[in-house]
């Protein structure tokens, strides 16, 4: 009883090892899942440098270019789901210091689709995944102790 009380009121986490955390997460073994992060990761890695090539091509360019790449970044988000499972991982994307990067990342992928296919606007689509990146990128940085703090000392002394 005192172990799923802990479990329910999310010490259980803080006790327990990254390993164990990992292994908890879904029914897969630890090896398979690292496998299908990988492949995911490295998926979403190609699908983004594919979109950004077809963006040079003439025609359909531009949709093809917003299609991969938005795929390119939800593949790479939704890979750590094969870490950590997915009720864990949406948990995570909306704690208060990730909430305003996850919802920029979120709305700059519809965005996205929205500029090169409804709005018909090749700028756009190319700003809104500038800000994709940006903001996928901040949200990843959430992971890695002080990371941030880092990045923002480092512009803050590059503009004075």
């Amino acid at each position: 009883m005192d172990k799923l009380r802990r479990v329910l009121s999310g010490q259980e986490d803080e006790e327990q090892g990254l390993t164990s955390q990992v292994l908890d997460s879904s029914s897969l073994s630890f090896s398979t899942r690292v496998k299908w992060f990988a492949i995911c990761f490295v998926s979403g890695i190609a699908f983004s440098i594919l979109g950004s090539v077809l963006l040079w091509v003439p025609g359909n360019g531009a949709k093809l270019f917003a299609v991969f790449y938005t795929l390119g970044n939800i593949a790479a988000l939704s890979s750590t789901c094969f870490l950590m499972g997915p009720m864990k991982q949406l948990k995570k994307m909306f704690e208060p210091t990730r909430l305003i990067a996850t919802l920029v990342m979120l709305i700059c992928l519809i965005c996205t689709l929205c500029a090169v296919f409804w709005w018909q606007k090749k700028p756009l689509a190319v700003l809104f995944c500038i800000l994709q990146f940006i903001a996928m990128t901040w949200y990843s940085l959430s992971y890695i102790p002080f990371a941030r703090d880092a990045i923002l000392k480092c512009c803050t002394s590059c503009l004075n």
